[in-house]
């Protein structure tokens, strides 16, 4: 019975997620990250099982005081220093998913699905390596809402992301 509901799920998830037009300069970026995602049916899986509750389904987690992801989250990729923060973040870096290239590639499903209109063109995937290097440096709750603030500043700074990202969702 889990299993049909979470297939439902994540039907609803690829018809929800946000498209990038064919004309678009990020198009072919979001391709590829999505591309390089080893097996995407786990990918969405794992992303409803561990981080849905939260941040919902389609990545819109209003009215919860979280950040939403859908057409956000891929502004966080634009430096190094912010995609560390991304994989510094405790409910990733201490995530119950071991395997670091199954961690990538739900980090992938994220950012390249659910943030799709948010990816800036020339935008990397994850790897396992990376994963794996930034594991070991999470962030504790006492430096996230510090952190966070900092790197959104630099995501609306160096990498065009709207002020209104400094809200936890687009609604606040």
């Amino acid at each position: 019975m889990r299993v049909l509901a979470l297939a439902g799920v994540i039907a609803a998830l690829a018809i929800a997620m946000p498209a990038v037009s064919a004309g678009d300069p990020r198009a072919e970026t979001v391709a590829n990250g999505l591309a390089a995602i080893g097996d995407p049916e786990l990918a969405k899986a794992d992303y409803v099982e561990h981080c849905a509750g939260c941040h919902g389904v389609q990545g819109l987690s209003a009215p919860a005081r979280l950040p939403e992801l859908r057409g956000r989250v891929g502004y966080m990729m634009c430096t190094a220093d912010t995609r560390a923060y991304l994989l510094r973040l405790p409910n990733i870096a201490k995530s119950r998913i071991s395997d670091n290239q199954q961690l990538a590639d739900m980090l992938n499903f994220m950012v390249f699905g659910l943030g799709g209109t948010s990816v800036l063109p020339g935008t990397k995937p994850f790897t396992a390596a990376e994963v794996g290097y930034e594991r070991q440096f999470a962030l504790t709750s006492a430096s996230l809402v510090r952190e966070r603030k900092r790197h959104v500043e630099t995501a609306i700074g160096k990498c065009g992301a709207p002020a209104s990202f400094r809200n936890f969702y687009n609604g606040n």
